[in-house]
């Protein structure tokens, strides 16, 4: 089976006091899990979510980059997940108020 859409979260873990932070630090690990687990409910076979170490993006995650269309979201809550599922994977489109804004996509 080949997948339509492949999702990095980032996991990564910095050590204690890091002036930039990290991902797992702000809660990625329960929220991938969580998407993991509503995209198997939701039966999106051809979807693959990812663990990712670090994307460079510590100051705005946790993170997750959504290819094959490169669209990077930043997400604090388990509804923000619900809305990236519901609009980006399931509907096709941009979830704007979470999409990283093209300044903070490259350094």
């Amino acid at each position: 089976m080949y997948f339509t859409s492949h999702i990095f979260c980032c996991t990564n873990q910095r050590e204690a006091g890091h002036p930039r932070g990290c991902c797992k630090d702000k809660g990625s690990e329960p929220l991938r899990d969580y998407m993991k687990e509503r995209c198997k409910a939701l039966n999106l076979p051809q979807t693959r979510i990812n663990s990712a170490g670090c994307l460079d993006r510590c100051e705005l995650g946790p993170v997750m980059v959504i290819y094959p269309e490169g669209t990077w979201y930043n997400y604090q809550s388990k509804e923000d997940i619900d809305e990236i599922i519901d609009t980006h994977l399931v509907g096709g489109g941009i979830v704007e108020r979470l999409e990283l804004k093209d300044g903070q996509k490259r350094l």
